[in-house]
């Protein structure tokens, strides 16, 4: 059982179906604006309903909330999917977009995480570390080889992030065995079509913090976004080999987790 303590912060498992329903709400705030009319304005579909994001997913899947120890309140969600291997691969939210048989072969624990967000209101970077500090306790007790999942850019104007994709092709591809392959009706082949050197400053700055995450722990990329018009993102595979991680942040992540 998940019970982690840092400053103003704790993470912990959801446990009832109000804990997931506050996951949910969190989410739907953080995607979609408090009143769902930034979705609507996008053109999704009408029929969802913004106060609520979920999906038949939230019922496979274990739910880790972050809280403010003052006052109890949400500030920070994610899901985890485990998979035994690769070859449960196409279980995954990922897999709806990306063809992803290059992970079929890989012979070890894995973790899909997903649904990854902070309150809007929230900027402070403590959330961001004691979340991680959560799915590292989470990799080391359950010794997942493996993380994944889907990181997102707000937004689908891909000319907002053209420094980012450009660093992402020149320094985060996946492994050539890994690489996810196009399935999705709408994708930006960033690798393909960008033949920029990327303004470094620019993309860091532009790069999602959960991303950034994972790239600063050799963490990798798709060589494709994803235009997701439903949720107004474009996004990325992200893989994460847990014996790639430096050791220098290993100890950090763990030291947090302890």
């Amino acid at each position: 059982m998940l019970s982690l303590k840092k400053g103003r912060y704790a993470a912990r498992f959801a446990e009832t179906a109000q804990d997931l329903q506050a996951a949910q709400q969190l989410r739907a705030r953080a995607f979609f604006g408090p009143s769902g009319t930034e979705a609507a304005e996008a053109g999704k579909d009408t029929t969802y309903d913004a106060r609520l994001d979920a999906d038949d997913f939230d019922q496979i899947c274990t739910h880790v909330l972050v809280e403010d120890q003052r006052d109890g309140r949400l500030v920070c969600c994610f899901r985890i999917l485990p998979l035994s291997a690769g070859r449960e691969i196409g279980r995954s939210y990922s897999a709806q977009y990306y063809e992803l048989s290059g992970l079929e072969a890989f012979d070890g624990p894995m973790v899909e995480m997903g649904r990854f967000c902070m309150d809007p209101e929230c900027r402070d970077p403590d959330i961001l570390r004691i979340a991680w500090a959560a799915m590292t306790a989470y990799v080391d007790e359950n010794g997942v080889e493996m993380l994944f999942g889907c990181s997102s850019f707000k937004g689908t104007d891909a000319e907002a992030y053209l420094d980012a994709f450009a660093m992402l092709k020149e320094r985060h591809l996946a492994p050539k065995r890994f690489l996810p392959r196009v399935k999705a009706p709408s994708v930006f082949r960033f690798a393909q079509k960008l033949r920029r050197k990327p303004d470094l400053k620019r993309a860091a700055l532009a790069m999602p913090p959960l991303l950034r995450t994972y790239l600063l722990m050799g963490g990798w990329v798709s060589d494709h976004a994803v235009v997701d018009a439903r949720m107004n993102t474009l996004h990325v595979f992200t893989g994460l080999e847990i014996r790639a991680i430096p050791p220098a942040r290993k100890r950090l992540l763990r030291t947090a987790a302890g």
